[in-house]
């Protein structure tokens, strides 16, 4: 219902309808504009109460005009009983992103062009029915003659019948130079005939042979889920927290909180992975191109995957749809976009007393939030995870298709593996940036950066073994890219400045980068200057809310280096009591190998951000005991279950030595799309 609406809830197919049907009726945008996305305005937002008329922007473009505007306005609610817009705002006409409705429009129109059925005839496809063709983003690779229009380049791929997998077999050479204005064909570059793949990559049930067995494994929860959600607002454990989606980003997780006693204390204001870049590592004609801003320049929202296709989430399940404003003005629906559920994560922690043969353990469970996004071939899974200890953890799984490229006969790709006869898969990587917007123990925080270091002074380290931490307070922005290094045990912790613990600490939060690379392109190259980034593993900055996106609003055909983080820490802002903002940079080097064809099994990358002197104690103290039931099974009598006492020498004894054990008793144990 409107009256509990939520400022932070996602936009509404009525919300989206009404303020488009405004834009649709002002002659500016033509008889056929095309939108790009809208979006609360979450600064302005952020202090209304629930079930008022929300502010909103939205993209519109007339590309018969060659001209493009922000429009910002607002929905109706109990304040206001009518829509209404506010500004209209001009944009560069080339740089709002591609919708989904744009890039089928394009593929199709370039699918049936006369200069790509030439290209294909001569390479013996005269049929274009099975031909698809990738609209890719272009950005700092515009044709000098071409610099003011709106552009894409497409990749070709071939499918022998509706069934093959049409990744599988790229059609080497052909790069169509597209205008997403006009739907047309400028030209095409043909770098000359390559043999089609021989093979194919089908790998649908039963492609390879029978399947094997697999026992059944139930997930069950006989007093149904342990979680409660209310709207958009979820509660377990002692978690609470609010599901939000955007066009941009997808999931947002708001306003995470952690109960501690009788205390709602705030943890994270705002969290989501706000841009994904995927630079191609390889010369090849029809690959040194490949390059994207995944959600700047297409949006994670439109991208995101109904989840009632597949089995994603397993046991008692909560679905959020999302809604979406596509390239036409109309609101979509997915269906079950996001999933809410419970999983058991092995051990919380444990200890056995060798003296008594006692034993406490407690599992863990976490609460997971995800969703999905398929970009063409490539398949992401982003999954939000609350722990009973108080951590969070963010783990992103990569899988779906590699991006292949043909190649000759007799020839070794040079920057990249073989997957398939004349298909190679070029080296790549992927970068996710993760906007964090940090609220420890209230709005003023500070960023800390700590490493290790031996003790230099022989007379405080005379044993040569003594190691301390060192901090670095983050003072202001210039100073606030930093790098990990695992060399030096570097992490940062994001501090209150106002509170401490019972030892005088600011009570605090870690942030550990478990995953990252470095773009290994050349410095000053159109890859690197288009995601300066990347070029660290976290930046800071001070809240503004015109900030939203790491690469700048318009990233698509953008001025390369100009806009965006590094454009921001120019202002030098103070961060010491700052409400601050966190831009982690999760990144993997994709060395591409046979076992990842046809179908790439998931490869994990993440963070974790979780409590440094923030709890007085294990916060997770109060959990009780498993009660067993048929999933825990005691020891079989004579198979070693029993504890004696003699396994203390696994330990330090409190005695001060280490007790003799006799080895000798004991064994070893051993859509057509953009693509990437």
């Amino acid at each position: 219902m409107t009256a509990d609406r939520h400022w932070s809830d996602p936009l509404t197919p009525s919300e989206i309808v009404e303020v488009t049907a405004l834009v649709r009726a002002d002659e500016r945008v033509g008889a056929e504009p095309r939108f790009w996305g809208i979006a609360v305005e979450e600064g302005l937002a952020r202090s209304l109460v629930p079930g008022q008329g929300r502010p909103v922007r939205l993209v519109v473009m007339n590309p018969a005009a060659h001209a493009a505007w922000e429009v910002t306005g607002w929905t109706s609610g109990t304040d206001r009983a009518e829509a209404s817009l506010a500004s209209w705002s001009p944009v560069d006409a080339k740089r709002p992103g591609v919708s989904s409705d744009e890039a089928r429009a394009i593929a199709r129109a370039a699918r049936e062009h006369p200069l790509l059925k030439e290209a294909l005839a001569r390479r013996g496809i005269t049929d274009t029915t099975h031909v698809w063709v990738d609209p890719e983003s272009i950005t700092g690779f515009e044709p000098e003659d071409l610099a003011d229009r709106r552009l894409s380049w497409g990749t070709v791929w071939y499918r022998e019948d509706a069934d093959d997998n049409g990744y599988a077999r790229p059609v080497a050479g052909l790069v169509p130079i597209l205008d997403l204005e006009t739907l047309d064909i400028i030209r095409i570059e043909d770098h000359g005939v390559i043999p089609m793949a021989s093979e194919g990559g089908n790998y649908r049930s039963g492609t390879w042979g029978p399947d094997r067995h697999v026992a059944p494994l139930e997930i069950t929860q006989p007093e149904g889920p342990g979680f409660t959600v209310e709207g958009h607002r979820v509660t377990w454990q002692n978690w609470s927290f609010r599901i939000g989606f955007t066009h941009r980003e997808g999931l947002v997780l708001h306003d995470i909180a952690y109960r501690d006693g009788d205390v709602e204390r705030p943890v994270l204001r705002r969290a989501a992975v706000n841009e994904m870049y995927v630079p191609y590592l390889d010369a090849d004609p029809t690959a040194y191109r490949k390059n994207f801003f995944d959600w700047g320049e297409y949006g994670a929202g439109p991208l995101t995957a109904s989840l009632e296709l597949g089995c994603d989430c397993l046991g008692e399940i909560h679905y959020f749809d999302a809604h979406v404003l596509d390239g036409v003005g109309e609101a979509q629906t997915i269906t079950n976009g996001v999933c809410l559920h419970e999983e058991d994560s092995s051990i919380l922690w444990k200890h056995v007393n060798t003296r008594t043969g006692e034993a406490d353990v407690r599992r863990s469970r976490r609460l997971v939030i995800s969703f999905f996004a398929t970009v063409a071939n490539y398949d992401y899974g982003f999954y939000w995870s609350l722990y009973q200890d108080g951590s969070i953890e963010l783990e992103i799984k990569l899988t779906g298709i590699l991006s292949v490229s043909g190649i000759d006969d007799g020839r070794t790709p040079a920057f990249g593996r073989m997957v398939s006869p004349n298909v190679q898969a070029p080296t790549h990587q992927h970068y996710f940036a993760v906007r964090m917007d940090t609220a420890i123990d209230g709005p003023k925080n500070r960023l800390v950066e700590v490493h290790a270091e031996v003790e230099e002074d022989e007379e405080l380290n005379p044993w040569g073994n003594a190691v301390k931490m060192v901090s670095e307070v983050i003072a202001s922005e210039k100073d606030a890219g930093r790098m990990a290094d695992a060399s030096r045990a570097v992490h940062w912790r994001v501090e209150n400045t106002e509170r401490t613990n019972r030892f005088g600490e600011s009570t605090a939060y870690r942030l550990s980068a478990m995953h990252t690379t470095r773009l290994f392109a050349k410095p000053g190259s159109i890859v690197a200057r288009k995601a300066p980034f990347v070029s660290k593993h976290l930046w800071a900055t001070a809240y503004d809310a015109n900030e939203r996106f790491i690469t700048g609003d318009y990233p698509n055909q953008a001025p390369l280096e100009a806009e965006g983080i590094t454009a921001w820490q120019q202002a030098d802002r103070p961060l010491d009591g700052a409400e601050l903002v966190l831009w982690p940079i999760v990144g993997v080097h994709h060395y591409p190998k046979p076992e990842e064809w046809p179908i790439m099994p998931v490869h994990r990358i993440g963070l974790r951000f979780e409590p440094d002197g923030f709890f007085t104690r294990n916060p997770s103290l109060d959990l009780p005991p498993s009660s067993g039931g048929d999933h825990c099974h005691a020891p079989v009598a004579g198979s070693g279950g029993a504890v004696a006492e003699g396994h203390a020498f696994h330990g330090h004894d409190a005695g001060g030595g280490h007790e003799h054990h006799d080895h000798s008793a004991h064994g070893h144990h051993g859509h057509d799309h953009h693509g990437h």
